[in-house]
Protein backbone atom coordinates (compact mmCIF):
# COMPACT_ATOMS: atom_id res chain seq x y z
CA UNK A 1 0.00 0.00 0.00
CA UNK A 2 1.40 3.24 -1.20
CA UNK A 3 1.63 6.41 1.07
CA UNK A 4 -1.35 7.75 -0.82
CA UNK A 5 -3.12 4.63 -0.36
CA UNK A 6 -2.98 4.87 3.22
CA UNK A 7 -3.82 8.53 3.70
CA UNK A 8 -7.00 7.80 1.62
CA UNK A 9 -7.60 4.58 3.99
CA UNK A 10 -7.37 6.62 7.08
CA UNK A 11 -9.86 9.55 5.46
CA UNK A 12 -12.06 6.87 4.43
CA UNK A 13 -12.11 4.90 7.79
CA UNK A 14 -12.56 7.83 9.57
CA UNK A 15 -15.68 9.00 7.37
CA UNK A 16 -17.25 5.59 7.02
CA UNK A 17 -17.42 5.46 3.01
CA UNK A 18 -14.48 3.03 2.15
CA UNK A 19 -16.47 0.37 1.82
CA UNK A 20 -19.02 1.65 -0.29
CA UNK A 21 -16.94 2.88 -2.57
CA UNK A 22 -14.39 0.42 -3.35
CA UNK A 23 -15.90 -2.71 -1.22
CA UNK A 24 -13.95 -5.16 0.09
CA UNK A 25 -11.16 -7.48 -1.57
CA UNK A 26 -12.90 -10.33 -3.33
CA UNK A 27 -12.37 -13.56 -3.72
CA UNK A 28 -13.51 -16.27 -6.58
CA UNK A 29 -13.28 -19.84 -4.77
CA UNK A 30 -13.08 -22.78 -6.96
CA UNK A 31 -14.38 -26.44 -6.13
CA UNK A 32 -10.46 -27.17 -5.91
CA UNK A 33 -9.36 -24.22 -3.50
CA UNK A 34 -8.82 -24.32 0.18
CA UNK A 35 -7.18 -20.94 0.51
CA UNK A 36 -7.28 -17.36 -1.00
CA UNK A 37 -6.53 -17.24 -4.58
CA UNK A 38 -3.07 -14.53 -3.58
CA UNK A 39 -0.75 -16.87 -2.61
CA UNK A 40 0.30 -16.70 0.74
CA UNK A 41 4.19 -16.07 2.33
CA UNK A 42 2.97 -19.10 4.96
CA UNK A 43 0.44 -21.70 6.04
CA UNK A 44 -1.08 -20.68 9.04
CA UNK A 45 -1.18 -23.17 12.10
CA UNK A 46 -4.56 -22.49 12.78
CA UNK A 47 -8.31 -24.53 13.62
CA UNK A 48 -10.32 -25.58 10.42
CA UNK A 49 -13.64 -24.50 11.26
CA UNK A 50 -17.00 -26.68 10.62
CA UNK A 51 -20.45 -25.76 10.36
CA UNK A 52 -21.31 -26.43 14.37
CA UNK A 53 -19.99 -24.25 16.77
CA UNK A 54 -17.07 -26.73 17.37
CA UNK A 55 -13.86 -26.95 16.53
CA UNK A 56 -12.21 -29.11 14.35
CA UNK A 57 -8.61 -30.14 13.95
CA UNK A 58 -5.73 -28.15 12.88
CA UNK A 59 -5.77 -27.81 9.65
CA UNK A 60 -3.87 -25.52 7.24
CA UNK A 61 -2.49 -24.98 3.27
CA UNK A 62 0.11 -28.05 2.90
CA UNK A 63 3.34 -27.08 1.05
CA UNK A 64 3.84 -29.92 -1.34
CA UNK A 65 6.37 -32.41 -1.67
CA UNK A 66 9.01 -30.82 -3.73
CA UNK A 67 9.27 -33.65 -6.78
CA UNK A 68 12.93 -32.16 -7.92
CA UNK A 69 14.46 -32.38 -4.50
CA UNK A 70 15.87 -35.93 -4.67
CA UNK A 71 18.66 -36.34 -6.70
CA UNK A 72 21.22 -39.04 -4.84
CA UNK A 73 24.40 -38.54 -6.47
CA UNK A 74 27.35 -38.35 -4.17
CA UNK A 75 29.79 -35.08 -4.84
CA UNK A 76 33.44 -35.60 -3.87
CA UNK A 77 34.99 -32.94 -5.16
CA UNK A 78 34.51 -28.79 -4.83
CA UNK A 79 34.60 -28.88 -8.57
CA UNK A 80 31.37 -31.37 -9.13
CA UNK A 81 29.52 -29.34 -6.51
CA UNK A 82 29.91 -26.13 -8.35
CA UNK A 83 29.59 -27.81 -11.46
CA UNK A 84 26.12 -29.23 -10.41
CA UNK A 85 25.24 -25.40 -9.31
CA UNK A 86 25.88 -23.80 -12.38
CA UNK A 87 23.82 -26.59 -14.13
CA UNK A 88 21.31 -25.36 -12.24
CA UNK A 89 21.26 -22.31 -12.09
CA UNK A 90 21.75 -22.30 -16.17
CA UNK A 91 18.27 -24.58 -16.57
CA UNK A 92 15.78 -22.76 -19.23
CA UNK A 93 12.96 -22.52 -16.30
CA UNK A 94 14.81 -19.78 -14.26
CA UNK A 95 16.61 -17.98 -17.90
CA UNK A 96 14.39 -15.17 -17.20
CA UNK A 97 14.39 -14.83 -13.57
CA UNK A 98 17.14 -14.04 -10.97
CA UNK A 99 19.17 -16.20 -8.86
CA UNK A 100 21.19 -14.86 -5.74
CA UNK A 101 23.48 -17.43 -4.00
CA UNK A 102 25.94 -17.24 -1.42
CA UNK A 103 27.38 -20.88 0.62
CA UNK A 104 29.96 -20.01 2.69
CA UNK A 105 31.35 -23.06 5.11
CA UNK A 106 30.31 -21.88 8.92
CA UNK A 107 33.85 -22.87 10.18
CA UNK A 108 35.95 -20.93 8.31
CA UNK A 109 34.03 -18.56 5.89
CA UNK A 110 35.18 -20.12 2.90
CA UNK A 111 32.53 -19.43 -0.13
CA UNK A 112 31.84 -22.54 -1.68
CA UNK A 113 29.45 -20.92 -4.07
CA UNK A 114 28.52 -16.74 -5.02
CA UNK A 115 26.03 -15.84 -7.86
CA UNK A 116 25.04 -11.93 -7.49
CA UNK A 117 25.58 -12.46 -3.83
CA UNK A 118 25.31 -8.46 -3.35
CA UNK A 119 22.79 -7.88 -5.53
CA UNK A 120 19.47 -6.64 -3.82
CA UNK A 121 16.49 -9.19 -4.10
CA UNK A 122 12.71 -9.24 -2.78
CA UNK A 123 13.24 -11.26 0.20
CA UNK A 124 9.68 -12.61 0.60
CA UNK A 125 10.04 -14.07 4.34
CA UNK A 126 13.12 -13.88 4.82
CA UNK A 127 12.95 -11.02 5.64
CA UNK A 128 11.86 -12.24 8.88
CA UNK A 129 15.29 -13.65 9.75
CA UNK A 130 16.86 -9.45 10.09
CA UNK A 131 13.60 -8.90 12.30
CA UNK A 132 13.63 -12.18 14.60
CA UNK A 133 17.39 -12.29 15.08
CA UNK A 134 17.31 -8.76 16.49
CA UNK A 135 14.90 -9.93 18.46
CA UNK A 136 17.05 -12.24 20.13
CA UNK A 137 19.84 -9.97 20.74
CA UNK A 138 17.87 -6.84 21.64
CA UNK A 139 14.75 -7.83 23.73
CA UNK A 140 16.33 -11.45 24.80
CA UNK A 141 15.05 -14.96 24.44
CA UNK A 142 13.40 -14.60 28.21
CA UNK A 143 11.36 -11.45 27.28
CA UNK A 144 8.06 -11.55 27.93
CA UNK A 145 5.31 -9.09 26.41
CA UNK A 146 2.86 -8.10 29.65
CA UNK A 147 -1.08 -7.36 29.46
CA UNK A 148 -1.79 -5.24 32.03
CA UNK A 149 -5.29 -4.36 34.09
CA UNK A 150 -6.08 -1.15 35.23
CA UNK A 151 -8.63 0.26 37.69
CA UNK A 152 -9.06 3.48 40.24
CA UNK A 153 -8.22 0.96 42.75
CA UNK A 154 -8.40 -2.95 44.38
CA UNK A 155 -11.63 -4.51 44.51
CA UNK A 156 -13.50 -3.75 47.56
CA UNK A 157 -14.27 -6.15 50.27
CA UNK A 158 -17.03 -7.88 48.44
CA UNK A 159 -14.32 -8.21 45.56
CA UNK A 160 -16.61 -5.17 43.57
CA UNK A 161 -14.41 -2.35 41.33
CA UNK A 162 -16.33 0.53 41.22
CA UNK A 163 -15.35 2.08 37.74
CA UNK A 164 -14.01 1.27 34.32
CA UNK A 165 -11.53 -1.56 34.57
CA UNK A 166 -8.91 -0.48 31.38
CA UNK A 167 -7.06 -3.40 29.68
CA UNK A 168 -3.71 -2.29 28.55
CA UNK A 169 -2.02 -4.37 25.77
CA UNK A 170 1.86 -4.56 24.95
CA UNK A 171 1.88 -7.00 21.89
CA UNK A 172 1.48 -10.28 23.44
CA UNK A 173 0.80 -12.47 20.37
CA UNK A 174 0.12 -15.42 22.53
CA UNK A 175 -3.13 -15.07 23.37
CA UNK A 176 -3.84 -17.25 20.49
CA UNK A 177 -4.86 -21.04 19.62
CA UNK A 178 -1.46 -20.84 17.89
CA UNK A 179 0.55 -21.59 21.95
CA UNK A 180 -2.10 -23.54 23.18
CA UNK A 181 -3.31 -26.36 20.89
CA UNK A 182 -6.86 -27.25 19.84
CA UNK A 183 -9.44 -29.89 20.76
CA UNK A 184 -12.24 -30.82 18.29
CA UNK A 185 -14.19 -31.84 20.91
CA UNK A 186 -13.37 -28.97 23.18
CA UNK A 187 -16.40 -25.20 23.13
CA UNK A 188 -13.66 -23.32 24.33
CA UNK A 189 -10.51 -23.86 22.01
CA UNK A 190 -10.64 -20.79 21.06
CA UNK A 191 -10.58 -18.69 24.43
CA UNK A 192 -7.50 -20.72 25.98
CA UNK A 193 -5.11 -18.08 25.36
CA UNK A 194 -7.69 -14.75 26.64
CA UNK A 195 -8.59 -17.39 29.56
CA UNK A 196 -5.03 -17.35 30.94
CA UNK A 197 -6.30 -13.30 31.58
CA UNK A 198 -9.60 -14.05 33.07
CA UNK A 199 -7.79 -16.29 35.49
CA UNK A 200 -5.29 -13.62 36.85
CA UNK A 201 -8.58 -11.01 36.99
CA UNK A 202 -10.16 -14.25 39.40
CA UNK A 203 -6.90 -14.25 41.19
CA UNK A 204 -7.21 -10.63 42.15
CA UNK A 205 -10.27 -10.85 43.83
CA UNK A 206 -12.38 -9.36 41.25
CA UNK A 207 -16.80 -10.83 41.71
CA UNK A 208 -17.91 -8.21 39.87
CA UNK A 209 -16.85 -4.71 37.63
CA UNK A 210 -19.49 -2.17 38.36
CA UNK A 211 -18.68 -0.40 34.97
CA UNK A 212 -17.14 -0.78 31.74
CA UNK A 213 -14.32 -3.05 30.29
CA UNK A 214 -12.07 -1.12 28.06
CA UNK A 215 -9.56 -1.96 25.59
CA UNK A 216 -6.27 0.11 25.49
CA UNK A 217 -4.76 -0.18 22.14
CA UNK A 218 -2.66 2.86 22.66
CA UNK A 219 0.73 1.41 23.23
CA UNK A 220 1.90 0.58 19.35
CA UNK A 221 2.00 4.32 17.72
CA UNK A 222 1.82 4.23 13.83
CA UNK A 223 -0.94 3.05 11.07
CA UNK A 224 -1.92 -0.03 11.86
CA UNK A 225 -1.04 -1.80 8.61
CA UNK A 226 2.29 -1.47 7.07
CA UNK A 227 2.70 1.08 4.39
CA UNK A 228 3.45 -0.93 1.64
CA UNK A 229 1.23 -3.94 2.14
CA UNK A 230 -1.17 -4.51 -1.11
CA UNK A 231 -4.73 -4.63 -0.39
CA UNK A 232 -5.51 -7.76 -1.56
CA UNK A 233 -3.66 -9.11 0.95
CA UNK A 234 -5.67 -7.41 3.57
CA UNK A 235 -8.67 -9.59 3.39
CA UNK A 236 -6.80 -12.81 3.97
CA UNK A 237 -5.01 -14.00 7.71
CA UNK A 238 -1.43 -13.63 6.65
CA UNK A 239 -2.63 -9.35 6.08
CA UNK A 240 -3.70 -9.25 9.65
CA UNK A 241 -3.00 -5.97 11.66
CA UNK A 242 -1.11 -5.16 13.98
CA UNK A 243 -2.43 -4.60 17.34
CA UNK A 244 -1.10 -3.95 21.22
CA UNK A 245 -3.72 -6.44 21.95
CA UNK A 246 -3.59 -9.61 20.06
CA UNK A 247 -6.13 -12.54 19.92
CA UNK A 248 -5.98 -15.55 17.89
CA UNK A 249 -3.83 -14.21 15.73
CA UNK A 250 -6.05 -11.14 14.65
CA UNK A 251 -8.01 -13.24 12.47
CA UNK A 252 -11.46 -15.39 12.90
CA UNK A 253 -12.19 -18.70 10.91
CA UNK A 254 -14.48 -19.04 8.22
CA UNK A 255 -16.80 -22.10 7.14
CA UNK A 256 -18.90 -21.98 3.97
CA UNK A 257 -20.58 -25.65 3.78
CA UNK A 258 -23.79 -26.28 1.75
CA UNK A 259 -27.14 -26.28 3.11
CA UNK A 260 -30.19 -27.95 1.47
CA UNK A 261 -30.54 -27.56 -2.22
CA UNK A 262 -32.18 -24.58 -3.48
CA UNK A 263 -31.58 -22.79 0.30
CA UNK A 264 -28.47 -20.96 1.66
CA UNK A 265 -24.96 -22.13 1.92
CA UNK A 266 -24.31 -21.90 5.60
CA UNK A 267 -21.55 -19.58 6.86
CA UNK A 268 -20.25 -20.00 10.35
CA UNK A 269 -17.62 -17.53 11.82
CA UNK A 270 -15.15 -18.71 15.22
CA UNK A 271 -15.39 -17.83 17.68
CA UNK A 272 -18.64 -16.78 16.83
CA UNK A 273 -19.03 -13.26 17.90
CA UNK A 274 -20.98 -9.72 17.50
CA UNK A 275 -18.81 -8.20 15.95
CA UNK A 276 -19.09 -9.79 12.38
CA UNK A 277 -21.43 -8.97 10.20
CA UNK A 278 -21.97 -11.73 7.56
CA UNK A 279 -24.24 -10.85 4.34
CA UNK A 280 -24.59 -14.33 2.83
CA UNK A 281 -26.48 -14.98 -0.29
CA UNK A 282 -24.78 -17.86 -1.67
CA UNK A 283 -27.26 -20.40 -2.53
CA UNK A 284 -26.79 -24.20 -2.31
CA UNK A 285 -27.36 -26.23 -5.74
CA UNK A 286 -27.83 -29.93 -7.02
CA UNK A 287 -25.35 -28.39 -9.65
CA UNK A 288 -23.02 -28.17 -11.52
CA UNK A 289 -21.07 -29.82 -10.08
CA UNK A 290 -18.23 -26.90 -8.99
CA UNK A 291 -19.21 -24.30 -6.51
CA UNK A 292 -19.25 -20.23 -7.72
CA UNK A 293 -18.26 -19.36 -4.25
CA UNK A 294 -16.75 -15.56 -3.45
CA UNK A 295 -16.16 -14.16 -0.34
CA UNK A 296 -15.71 -10.25 0.56
CA UNK A 297 -14.33 -8.22 3.77
CA UNK A 298 -14.50 -4.55 3.17
CA UNK A 299 -11.22 -3.52 3.87
CA UNK A 300 -12.20 -1.25 7.08
CA UNK A 301 -15.02 -3.12 8.54
CA UNK A 302 -15.84 -6.67 9.94
CA UNK A 303 -18.17 -7.07 7.40
CA UNK A 304 -18.68 -10.17 4.71
CA UNK A 305 -19.97 -10.33 1.96
CA UNK A 306 -20.68 -14.42 0.61
CA UNK A 307 -21.78 -14.86 -2.64
CA UNK A 308 -22.06 -17.47 -5.41
CA UNK A 309 -23.54 -20.65 -5.44
CA UNK A 310 -22.29 -24.28 -3.91
CA UNK A 311 -23.46 -28.02 -4.57
CA UNK A 312 -25.06 -30.20 -1.87
CA UNK A 313 -22.20 -32.41 -2.92
CA UNK A 314 -19.25 -29.98 -1.63
CA UNK A 315 -16.89 -30.37 1.09
CA UNK A 316 -17.33 -26.76 1.89
CA UNK A 317 -14.71 -24.12 1.86
CA UNK A 318 -12.40 -23.11 5.15
CA UNK A 319 -10.53 -20.19 5.86
CA UNK A 320 -9.32 -18.02 8.10
CA UNK A 321 -9.95 -13.34 7.54
CA UNK A 322 -7.95 -10.29 8.91
CA UNK A 323 -10.05 -8.55 11.91
CA UNK A 324 -10.17 -5.24 11.94
CA UNK A 325 -9.72 -3.52 14.86
CA UNK A 326 -8.42 -6.70 16.93
CA UNK A 327 -8.49 -4.77 20.46
CA UNK A 328 -12.36 -5.08 19.65
CA UNK A 329 -12.90 -8.60 19.77
CA UNK A 330 -10.23 -8.64 22.36
CA UNK A 331 -12.51 -6.82 24.80
CA UNK A 332 -15.43 -8.42 23.70
CA UNK A 333 -14.17 -12.24 24.23
CA UNK A 334 -12.66 -10.77 27.66
CA UNK A 335 -16.34 -10.04 28.96
CA UNK A 336 -17.71 -13.10 28.36
CA UNK A 337 -15.44 -15.36 29.48
CA UNK A 338 -15.32 -13.01 32.64
CA UNK A 339 -19.20 -13.73 32.82
CA UNK A 340 -18.87 -17.35 31.92
CA UNK A 341 -16.58 -17.57 35.24
CA UNK A 342 -18.95 -15.71 37.13
CA UNK A 343 -17.42 -11.95 37.41
CA UNK A 344 -20.16 -9.58 36.41
CA UNK A 345 -20.00 -6.61 34.16
CA UNK A 346 -22.69 -3.95 34.16
CA UNK A 347 -21.40 -1.78 31.89
CA UNK A 348 -20.26 -2.26 27.84
CA UNK A 349 -16.98 -3.87 26.04
CA UNK A 350 -14.89 -1.19 23.70
CA UNK A 351 -12.13 0.21 22.84
CA UNK A 352 -10.60 3.47 24.04
CA UNK A 353 -10.40 6.27 21.53
CA UNK A 354 -6.54 7.21 21.92
CA UNK A 355 -6.93 10.42 22.38
CA UNK A 356 -8.66 10.09 25.12
CA UNK A 357 -6.86 11.11 28.65
CA UNK A 358 -6.08 7.67 30.78
CA UNK A 359 -6.11 8.08 34.79
CA UNK A 360 -3.26 9.44 36.16
CA UNK A 361 -2.48 7.27 38.55
CA UNK A 362 -4.14 4.06 37.74
CA UNK A 363 -3.21 0.44 40.08
CA UNK A 364 -2.70 -2.58 38.21
CA UNK A 365 -4.74 -5.38 39.50
CA UNK A 366 -3.55 -7.93 37.17
CA UNK A 367 -0.81 -9.09 34.67
CA UNK A 368 -0.49 -11.64 32.23
CA UNK A 369 2.80 -12.06 30.89
CA UNK A 370 4.06 -14.07 27.64
CA UNK A 371 5.74 -17.21 27.22
CA UNK A 372 9.30 -16.21 27.05
CA UNK A 373 10.58 -14.52 23.81
CA UNK A 374 12.38 -17.60 21.93
CA UNK A 375 9.04 -19.72 22.22
CA UNK A 376 6.87 -16.84 20.53
CA UNK A 377 10.40 -16.98 18.12
CA UNK A 378 9.34 -19.99 17.19
CA UNK A 379 5.88 -20.24 16.43
CA UNK A 380 6.77 -17.18 13.92
CA UNK A 381 9.76 -18.75 12.21
CA UNK A 382 8.93 -21.98 11.66
CA UNK A 383 5.19 -21.29 10.07
CA UNK A 384 6.34 -17.85 9.03
CA UNK A 385 3.45 -15.73 10.71
CA UNK A 386 3.23 -12.32 9.47
CA UNK A 387 1.28 -10.73 12.52
CA UNK A 388 3.82 -12.20 15.20
CA UNK A 389 6.86 -10.47 13.14
CA UNK A 390 5.24 -7.49 12.52
CA UNK A 391 4.73 -7.22 16.22
CA UNK A 392 8.09 -8.23 17.19
CA UNK A 393 9.17 -5.49 15.17
CA UNK A 394 7.01 -2.89 16.76
CA UNK A 395 7.49 -4.41 20.04
CA UNK A 396 12.12 -4.03 19.29
CA UNK A 397 10.52 0.05 18.20
CA UNK A 398 9.14 0.59 21.41
CA UNK A 399 11.78 -1.35 23.87
CA UNK A 400 14.11 1.52 22.21
CA UNK A 401 11.39 3.95 22.96
CA UNK A 402 11.37 3.65 26.57
CA UNK A 403 15.55 4.11 26.28
CA UNK A 404 15.33 7.04 24.41
CA UNK A 405 12.08 8.68 23.59
CA UNK A 406 13.25 10.71 20.85
CA UNK A 407 16.48 9.36 19.03
CA UNK A 408 16.21 11.84 16.06
CA UNK A 409 15.52 14.91 17.84
CA UNK A 410 12.34 15.81 15.42
CA UNK A 411 8.99 14.03 15.24
CA UNK A 412 8.12 11.04 17.23
CA UNK A 413 8.87 7.98 15.32
CA UNK A 414 6.04 5.37 14.53
CA UNK A 415 7.24 2.20 16.38
CA UNK A 416 7.47 0.08 13.41
CA UNK A 417 10.15 3.14 12.46
CA UNK A 418 11.90 2.46 15.31
CA UNK A 419 12.13 -1.35 15.22
CA UNK A 420 13.64 -0.74 11.38
CA UNK A 421 16.17 1.50 12.80
CA UNK A 422 17.27 -1.24 15.67
CA UNK A 423 17.13 -3.76 12.56
CA UNK A 424 19.52 -2.09 11.07
CA UNK A 425 21.85 -0.93 14.02
CA UNK A 426 21.73 -4.61 15.23
CA UNK A 427 23.21 -5.38 11.54
CA UNK A 428 25.59 -2.57 11.64
CA UNK A 429 26.85 -3.37 14.43
CA UNK A 430 27.61 -7.42 13.64
CA UNK A 431 29.52 -6.20 10.49
CA UNK A 432 26.49 -5.80 7.46
CA UNK A 433 26.60 -2.70 5.53
CA UNK A 434 23.87 -0.61 6.09
CA UNK A 435 22.51 -0.56 2.71
CA UNK A 436 22.77 -4.40 3.03
CA UNK A 437 19.26 -4.47 3.40
CA UNK A 438 16.21 -2.26 2.66
CA UNK A 439 13.53 -2.87 5.11
CA UNK A 440 10.08 -1.71 4.77
CA UNK A 441 7.94 -4.35 6.97
CA UNK A 442 9.43 -6.71 9.29
CA UNK A 443 7.61 -9.98 7.72
CA UNK A 444 8.50 -9.71 3.93
CA UNK A 445 4.81 -9.16 3.09
CA UNK A 446 5.71 -6.04 1.46
CA UNK A 447 7.37 -6.37 -2.23
CA UNK A 448 9.06 -3.34 -1.37
CA UNK A 449 11.67 -4.82 0.89
CA UNK A 450 15.17 -5.72 -0.43
CA UNK A 451 18.06 -7.67 0.94
CA UNK A 452 21.19 -9.30 -0.57
CA UNK A 453 22.25 -13.02 -0.25
CA UNK A 454 25.59 -11.78 1.59
CA UNK A 455 23.59 -10.02 4.38
CA UNK A 456 21.53 -13.24 4.85
CA UNK A 457 24.55 -15.16 5.43
CA UNK A 458 26.66 -13.24 7.26
CA UNK A 459 23.28 -12.79 9.97
CA UNK A 460 23.37 -16.53 9.95
CA UNK A 461 26.43 -17.15 10.84
CA UNK A 462 27.08 -14.99 13.57
CA UNK A 463 23.67 -16.18 15.06
CA UNK A 464 25.53 -19.70 15.42
CA UNK A 465 28.41 -17.96 17.49
CA UNK A 466 25.90 -15.91 19.48
CA UNK A 467 24.93 -16.37 23.16
CA UNK A 468 21.29 -17.00 21.56
CA UNK A 469 22.82 -19.36 19.18
CA UNK A 470 20.81 -22.32 20.45
CA UNK A 471 17.08 -20.58 20.51
CA UNK A 472 17.72 -19.26 17.23
CA UNK A 473 18.73 -22.46 15.70
CA UNK A 474 15.52 -23.77 17.60
CA UNK A 475 12.99 -21.50 16.12
CA UNK A 476 14.07 -22.51 12.38
CA UNK A 477 11.91 -24.80 10.63
CA UNK A 478 13.31 -28.34 9.68
CA UNK A 479 13.70 -29.82 6.26
CA UNK A 480 11.22 -32.89 6.06
CA UNK A 481 10.14 -32.07 10.02
CA UNK A 482 8.39 -29.17 10.82
CA UNK A 483 7.12 -25.50 9.72
CA UNK A 484 7.58 -24.55 5.94
CA UNK A 485 9.82 -26.85 5.22
CA UNK A 486 7.72 -30.16 7.00
CA UNK A 487 6.80 -31.36 3.23
CA UNK A 488 10.40 -30.76 1.50
CA UNK A 489 13.65 -32.78 1.26
CA UNK A 490 11.67 -35.80 2.57
CA UNK A 491 13.28 -39.32 1.63
CA UNK A 492 16.94 -36.98 0.70
CA UNK A 493 19.91 -36.49 3.13
CA UNK A 494 18.76 -32.72 3.72
CA UNK A 495 15.84 -34.47 5.57
CA UNK A 496 16.29 -33.28 9.80
CA UNK A 497 19.57 -31.91 8.42
CA UNK A 498 18.65 -28.55 6.39
CA UNK A 499 17.24 -25.80 9.11
CA UNK A 500 16.39 -22.68 7.97
CA UNK A 501 13.70 -19.93 7.17
CA UNK A 502 11.81 -20.13 3.32
CA UNK A 503 9.87 -17.56 1.56
CA UNK A 504 7.38 -16.99 -0.42
CA UNK A 505 4.89 -14.45 -2.43
CA UNK A 506 4.37 -13.97 -6.29
CA UNK A 507 7.15 -14.56 -8.30
CA UNK A 508 9.37 -14.84 -5.08
CA UNK A 509 10.65 -17.90 -3.28
CA UNK A 510 13.96 -17.86 -1.03
CA UNK A 511 15.43 -20.53 1.60
CA UNK A 512 18.20 -19.65 4.34
CA UNK A 513 19.82 -21.63 6.81
CA UNK A 514 22.23 -24.13 7.97
CA UNK A 515 22.82 -27.54 6.25
CA UNK A 516 25.34 -30.73 6.95
CA UNK A 517 27.28 -32.08 4.20
CA UNK A 518 27.79 -35.75 4.26
CA UNK A 519 31.62 -35.42 5.66
CA UNK A 520 29.48 -33.23 8.71
CA UNK A 521 30.80 -29.61 7.62
CA UNK A 522 28.35 -27.01 8.25
CA UNK A 523 27.26 -24.81 5.55
CA UNK A 524 25.56 -21.29 5.90
CA UNK A 525 23.34 -21.09 2.55
CA UNK A 526 21.24 -18.47 0.98
CA UNK A 527 18.65 -18.81 -2.03
CA UNK A 528 16.86 -15.93 -3.24
CA UNK A 529 14.86 -16.22 -6.92
CA UNK A 530 13.30 -13.15 -8.19
CA UNK A 531 11.34 -13.46 -11.33
CA UNK A 532 10.54 -17.11 -12.03
CA UNK A 533 6.80 -17.67 -12.74
CA UNK A 534 6.19 -20.99 -11.26
CA UNK A 535 6.70 -21.69 -7.99
CA UNK A 536 7.43 -25.41 -8.29
CA UNK A 537 10.31 -24.65 -10.34
CA UNK A 538 11.83 -21.87 -7.87
CA UNK A 539 12.09 -24.23 -4.80
CA UNK A 540 12.81 -27.30 -6.81
CA UNK A 541 16.16 -25.01 -8.03
CA UNK A 542 16.76 -24.50 -4.57
CA UNK A 543 16.27 -27.99 -3.00
CA UNK A 544 18.07 -29.38 -5.31
CA UNK A 545 21.03 -27.34 -4.78
CA UNK A 546 20.47 -28.14 -0.83
CA UNK A 547 20.39 -31.72 -1.46
CA UNK A 548 23.32 -31.76 -3.25
CA UNK A 549 25.32 -30.09 -0.57
CA UNK A 550 23.77 -32.39 1.86
CA UNK A 551 25.48 -35.15 -0.31
CA UNK A 552 28.62 -34.24 -0.81
CA UNK A 553 31.49 -36.22 0.83
CA UNK A 554 34.43 -34.59 -0.13
CA UNK A 555 36.22 -31.54 2.24
CA UNK A 556 35.67 -27.38 2.29
CA UNK A 557 37.99 -26.79 5.19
Amino acid sequence: MKRAQRTFLLIAAATGIFASMLGGVSVNVSADATIFATPTPSPRPRVVVTTSPTAAPASSPTPKTSPAATPQQQLQTIEELQSKIRQRLNAPEVRRGRVGVKIVSLASGKVVFENDADKYFMPASNQKNFTVATGFERLGPDFRFVTSVYSNSLPDSSGTIKGDVRVFGRGDVSISTAFFGTTPTDPNTYFKGIDRLVDKIAAAGVKKIDGSLLADDSYFKGFYIPDTWEWDDLQAYYGAEVSALPINDNAVDLAVTPGTAGGPCIANILPGNALFQINNTCITTNGPPRRTLSVTKRIDRNILDITGTMPTNDAGYRTSIAITRPADLFVALLKRRLESSGIIVTGAARSLALNIPREANPVEIAKLESVPYREIAGKTMKPSQNMFTETILWAIGENARAKNPNPTGGSPLTSAQLGIAEVKSFLSSIGIPSDGILPYDGSGLSRHNLITPNAVVSLYAYMAKSANAKAWRDSLTIGGVDGTLRNRFVGTAAANNMRGKTGTIDQVSALSGYVKTAAGEEMVVSFIVNGVAVTSQRTSLMDEIVVNLANYTGRID
